[in-house]
Formats: C-alpha cells, structure tokens, sequence
C-alpha cells in the first residue's frame, strides 16, 4: 500500500522584496555558444526524477491525484461560500491498496484515508466529518474505490482551530513529495519553489517527467522512472538513468537510446522546448506541478523509434 499526501497552507501577509545580483561564480558558468540564444551550461549541481504510470489518464499516481483534489474540493467549498467556517490551513492524504502484475500496479481500493481541515471556533466536529464525507469525500473518491473495510480519519485530532506556521513549528518550506508525485518514484532533493528555470532543480524536473510521459503515452512501458544528473559548468546530463520496473518489452538500454535519439537534455534546450520563461509560475505555488495538462510538460512529445 501507498499513500499520497499534501499539506496545503495559504496564508495572507506582506512581503518584503530583496533582489541582489546571483553569485559572479556561477554567473560566469553561463556559455553561450557560436551566437547561440541560450543557456549552455549549469550553475549547479542536482539529481533530478521524473516519474509516469498507466494506472491514470494524466499518467500520476492515483493516490497524490485524489489527495490534491480532495483539497481542491474543500477550498472550492470554502471560495463559494457553501463553507464559511473552513480557515487556511489544512491536510489530506490517501493510501490505496494496489495490485501489482509483471512490474505494473492498478489501485484496487482506498485502504485509508484522512482529511484534517483548519475551521472555525465552535464548530461541532460531528457536523464537519458528516459534510467532509457527504461535500467532499463521496464527491471526489470514484465509489469503486470506496467500500466497506476503507478506513476514515476525518479531523482525527478533532479541533484544528489553530492552523499555520504559528500552530506548528515554524515555516519549513514547500514539501517536494506534495509538488511532484506524493512519495512514487524518486526525489533528488531540491525544491522548485524560489527558483527560475536557469536552476535544473526545477527545469530538470519537468524535462525529466516530460520524457517519462513521453514513453508511458507511446506505449513503450506501463511505469517508468527517469533520473537525469547534472554538474556546473557542464551543459549535458552527466547521467541518464532508466527504470522501466519490467513493464515493457524493450531493454532499458534500447529505451534509454529512443530518448537520446528524441530529445536534447542540455538545460538551454529545455528552457526553450518547454517555453520555461513565461509567467507560469504562480499557477505552481498550489497543487502538484505534475498531471495538469495546462503545462508544456505535460504534453508528451511524439517519438520516433
């Protein structure tokens, strides 16, 4: 079993913008070559992951799916007004049993899931779980997924008055599982919030579920997992790993040669193939970054083998 899990936290105060120069040291890691319009090479060093499974249309695993929406129902509930007791802060987390044949997996059911969600003093805790189960769960959890052995913790704390960085232990960051594929496949570690695409930690990312998607879309494998290595100064991946978990009739060898055959990996070329200097940005500061077809990575390119 698996789970899929967010935190979602929207807090309203001002902000104080600093901007200085970026380090000279890794400015000068920037090549342009023979007139070329862009980026050669990094200024950082990262490992980044893509992931892509068959189990859903948008090629994500269903549980950081259901996750998301189940959060995005709860604040569309509170943005129309139909909830006015719901507060800023709140969490949601899936986890499905999974059947798992030759490498693939299909969910089979929700084995568990919890919703704590951050409301109003004096609010009875017996009428909220009725209309998180009645508004929110039956309305977002597909009733195949749903039966009679599916465990529920809705607001198992019971009182979630005090929501925020204040009612915890300080701001930690924006988690990287809730951005990217809620703890499948593989995370090298860096964030994507506060960064351009100039930093692989976040054009990588996308270039690296790009090329799994591109594969899962094409039929080449049912599951597969991408993990591209990048070093300053250098333009291309220093490594391009392939895990296809035995979901395709091909070696990961000879899918490994379909996609350099296909794509560029140099981060100027995925800045411009992907059109990362457009405001997209802030559309990713909610939700995950992946399985939304209104960004280019989503958008699998046609290989040709």
């Amino acid at each position: 079993m698996l789970s899929g899990w967010l935190c979602n936290l929207r807090l309203r105060h001002n902000v104080l913008i600093l901007t200085v120069h970026q380090n000279l040291e890794l400015v000068q890691c920037f090549r342009y070559p023979h007139g070329a319009r862009f980026w050669l090479a990094l200024t950082w060093v990262c490992l980044m992951s893509g992931y892509a499974t068959d189990e859903t249309e948008e090629c994500m695993p269903l549980t950081i799916l259901l996750a998301h929406k189940l959060n995005a129902k709860i604040k569309a509930l509170e943005r129309s007004g139909t909830w006015p007791w719901i507060r800023l802060d709140g969490k949601t987390q899936v986890t499905m049993e999974y059947k798992e044949k030759d490498g693939a997996v299909e969910p089979i059911h929700v084995h568990t899931l919890v919703i704590s969600v951050h409301h109003a003093p004096n609010m009875p805790v017996q009428q909220m779980r009725k209309e998180l189960m009645e508004k929110v769960v039956k309305e977002v959890i597909p009733a195949k997924y749903l039966d009679e052995n599916t465990i529920y913790h809705l607001l198992p704390s019971e009182v979630f008055i005090e929501g925020g960085p204040k009612g915890d232990a300080g701001l930690t960051g924006r988690k990287i599982i809730v951005d990217t594929y809620g703890g499948w496949g593989a995370h090298g570690g860096g964030a994507f919030s506060g960064k351009d695409p100039s930093k692989a930690d976040r054009s990588a990312a996308y270039a690296a579920r790009w090329v799994a998607k591109s594969l899962v879309k094409a039929g080449l494998c049912k599951r597969v997992l991408i993990q591209l290595s990048y070093a300053i100064g250098l333009s291309h991946p220093l490594a391009i790993s392939m895990f296809h978990y035995g979901t395709s009739d091909r070696s990961e060898e000879e899918l490994l040669e379909i996609v350099q055959k296909n794509l560029d990996l140099c981060l100027g070329v995925i800045i411009r193939e992907l059109d990362l200097k457009r405001p997209i940005y802030q559309q990713t500061a909610c939700y995950v970054h992946f399985g939304r077809e209104e960004f280019t990575w989503e958008i699998p390119k046609k290989l040709v083998y």
